[in-house]
């Protein structure tokens, strides 16, 4: 959009240059200014634009960046929760084992005395 309103700017300049070089009457000549004003006031509004873009895309990547992060924090965190389950329930089960193996353990000595 700037480089077709640059364009445009660029001919109506040129075509401005033209009008005055060639004969040309008081309207002529103010008719060719009416569009060489206009084509750099488009121009001019395209390159703001393009600059609200720029400065959004900006806010918005900061903001994806931000959320990125956040998102990182937040699986790491359940990671580390689903480690410390993890072991805790290996601790119960060897626990529960443990008391199976000396239960049995407790039996074997009482038949064999």
């Amino acid at each position: 959009m700037l480089l077709e309103a640059t364009q445009a700017a660029s001919a109506a300049t040129q075509s401005g240059r033209d009008a005055v070089t060639s004969r040309s009457s008081g309207m002529d000549l103010l008719a060719a200014q009416a569009y060489i004003e206009r084509a750099e006031r488009t121009r001019r509004e395209a390159a703001l634009d393009l600059d609200r873009q720029d400065a959004e895309v900006a806010a918005r990547r900061t903001a994806l960046q931000a959320a990125a992060r956040e998102r990182q924090v937040m699986d790491k965190l359940k990671e580390r929760k689903q480690a410390d389950h993890k072991a805790e329930w290996a601790r119960k089960a060897q626990g529960a084992l443990d008391e199976v193996a000396l239960s049995v353990h407790r039996r074997n000595g009482k038949v064999a005395a």
